[in-house]
């Protein structure tokens, strides 16, 4: 018998979601966490592609060998070589694939340890080769019109000390303050929806069953990632007027 409660109810989308994982350490609790996610979301029926960037060795270096052809040999711009490279589909294979990942993706999950108050370097190299101008940006797409309007970002990382360290009286100040320049300038200013970040305080100073308890915490995050409430942007037109008004 059919429950007339459940009549014409639609079953959720399958997302495509892309786990980058920064950590040089296969058994790391990075890499415990990014498992996590993976079979959370596999088991809800979600198709996930994984970039370990240590292990496939991702060079976080962008200059000239971004590209397989030049579009100009007097002087390196990076807008001009990518511009051209946009047009030509004459990226380096190793970023041509993973633009191709990021174009999947429904739903991006970056998963590192917080070193020096950021993203590990060969993460933010990704970023910086990734995310080219006329494919992740340009145009005048930006935040709530940004090319990537209607994907999904999350940040996942480990920290070294407790939350109180990470607190307005806390000694490195508020956590999203330390995170805002990735949330605000890059994925926000791209189009992605960004959803509150994970953050594991400590894994290291936690026993076995403290570390399991962190990551049945995350897997009920990425079981419940539809749900998971999103951060504030800025709408374009307010922004647009702000320029105009200061370039008058």
């Amino acid at each position: 018998m059919t429950h007339s409660s459940h009549h014409g109810a639609e079953a959720p989308r399958a997302l495509h979601a892309l786990i980058v994982v920064a950590h040089p350490e296969p058994t790391s609790f990075s890499h415990a966490m990014a498992q996590t996610a993976t079979a959370a979301l596999t088991g809800a029926g979600h198709v996930v592609e994984v970039t370990d960037l240590y292990a496939q060795a991702f060079d976080p270096v962008s200059d000239r060998r971004n590209f397989l052809t030049t579009a100009s040999d007097a002087r390196f711009d990076q807008h001009v070589e990518e511009r051209a490279a946009v047009g030509g589909a004459s990226f380096a294979p190793d970023l041509a694939r993973e633009m191709a990942k990021l174009a999947r993706a429904d739903l991006v999950i970056f998963q590192f340890p917080l070193w020096w108050m950021g993203m590990p370097a060969i993460m933010k190299g990704w970023i910086d080769r990734v995310f080219a101008l006329d494919f992740a940006y340009g145009g005048g797409r930006w935040f709530d019109r940004g090319r990537f309007a209607g994907k999904r970002a999350m940040l996942s990382f480990s920290v070294g000390g407790p939350p109180e360290a990470y607190s307005t009286d806390g000694i490195y100040g508020p956590m999203a303050d330390i995170v805002h320049p990735v949330h605000h300038g890059v994925l926000n200013f791209v189009g992605f929806t960004v959803l509150e970040p994970f953050v594991a305080y400590g894994p290291g100073r936690l026993d076995l069953t403290g570390r399991r308890l962190l990551l049945t915490e995350y897997q009920a995050a990425i079981a419940g990632i539809a749900e998971r409430p999103a951060l504030p942007t800025v709408a374009s037109d307010d922004f647009d007027r702000f320029v105009r008004r200061t370039a008058g």
